[in-house]
């Protein structure tokens, strides 16, 4: 067992000092600044921290390419689904105080879904397809919800009749609240039978709702309460203050030349109102990098503890049971997916790596991940001692997912 950083600075001055190899940490600057330069991305925030120290954080390029406005080592970034590992720490503190189980059945905090049922997709022998509704052959349950086996999909990335009517019933709507959005999607059919397949999806976003109605308070407030005020993540929440815009990242509004419309709606000039659980924090690197050393410390960083250290160690080990399904849109997560031939599975809000020499990037077996859709990825290997922060806001996924791999291999590469 490691011993825990007795504190974590990530504002502090970077000192590779004996972790890293300071001429081979050079590669990873001179590789982002000619790609920024090059415009192959628009910018970007590295940040690296080893034995609690932090290692290397740097700012390359723009936070805003088309006004020109350069990248800050501070600047906020939409983190997307880096959000979910975040809610699902604030289940967990739920249950650690006996709020809510993970055996527990969704519809026991959120009756809408009582009578949830499946949609099966067929084809006519007139070549239309049709959907026809099959009652759950068990209830969802919050674990379902924490590992996305709970039969949802998101309406964004497939076509799908069931993913037809997600995008029908506005689901991706910044306008509603929680409460709404569970309404919507309660009327909606599940898009598998829960337990049985693993599809990335709108589960994360149910999820927070549960800890609303089972905290008594709005997620942001839960939030900013329970998890960031006490880490210190001042940067970190749902909403970028006026004074502070001047601070936000932004992504390239051409990508490959043609545009791209962002997964998540976000507008810093409208008033909030849909706190996504699933994708709509924003953050910066040294605010994300002290969540990610809270949980490599098991649970408490610089005195405060926000969970136990057997809860930390149940999050991050895989929670996918043997002969699972996987979601057709599952390879589309890359080295990310959590798949048996990548070696790789799914804890309770994070990917991690089960098995040594399957998956194509570096890393050890333990080591625990996940990213956004707009781009930002993070990871942390206990083995090694090693937590990185890497914010982009990219809208073309295959640019934003090869970046993964490629900090992967030099962060590693630098090590002594």
């Amino acid at each position: 067992m490691m011993r825990p950083a007795t504190h974590f600075d990530p504002h502090a001055e970077a000192n590779p000092g004996g972790g890293f190899h300071p001429e081979r940490l050079e590669r990873i600057s001179a590789l982002l600044r000619a790609d920024c330069d090059g415009g192959a991305i628009p910018g970007a925030v590295l940040l690296i921290a080893r034995d609690g120290r932090l290692a290397f954080r740097e700012a390359f390029g723009f936070a805003d390419r088309e006004a020109r406005r350069p990248m800050r080592r501070d600047s906020i970034f939409r983190i997307a689904s880096m959000t979910k590992p975040v809610t699902a720490v604030a289940a967990l503190t739920l249950m650690e105080q006996g709020s809510l189980q993970l055996a527990d059945p969704v519809a026991r905090y959120l009756p809408e879904f009582e009578n949830a049922q499946v949609g099966v997709e067929t084809t006519a022998l007139d070549g239309r397809r049709q959907l026809t509704a099959e009652p759950c052959r068990r209830p969802m349950t919050v674990h379902d919800l924490l590992r996305h086996t709970a039969g949802f999909t998101y309406g964004q990335f497939g076509d799908s009749l069931v993913q037809r009517a997600y995008r029908a019933a506005g689901l991706v709507d910044d306008r509603q609240t929680n409460q709404e959005f569970v309404g919507k999607l309660a009327r909606l059919p599940l898009a598998f039978q829960p337990g049985t397949t693993f599809e990335y999806g709108m589960s994360t976003d149910v999820l927070g709702r549960i800890v609303e109605v089972a905290s008594g308070m709005g997620l942001d407030r839960f939030f900013e309460e329970r998890i960031t005020r006490p880490l210190g993540m001042t940067d970190t929440g749902f909403r970028i203050a006026p004074d502070q815009r001047h601070r936000l990242a932004e992504p390239r509004q051409h990508a490959g030349g043609r545009d791209s419309p962002p997964v998540m709606p976000f507008d810093p000039a409208r008033t909030v109102h849909w706190f996504s659980a699933g994708g709509g924090l924003l953050s910066t690197a040294a605010d994300y990098a002290r969540f990610a050393q809270l949980l490599l410390d098991e649970g408490e960083l610089d005195g405060v503890r926000l969970l136990a250290r057997k809860t930390v160690n149940l999050m991050l080990q895989n929670h996918l049971p043997a002969g699972l399904q996987y979601g057709p849109h599952t390879e589309e997560l890359g080295i990310s997916a959590p798949l048996p031939q990548l070696g790789q599975g799914y804890g309770l809000g994070t990917g991690v790596r089960m098995h040594a020499g399957l998956s194509p990037v570096p890393g050890s077996v333990g080591d625990w991940y996940w990213g956004g859709a707009l781009g930002p990825y993070f990871w942390v290997d206990p083995a090694e001692r090693l937590l990185v922060v890497f914010m982009l806001q990219e809208l073309d996924v295959k640019v934003r997912t090869r970046y993964r791999s490629v900090m992967r291999s030099l962060v590693y590469q630098a090590l002594l």
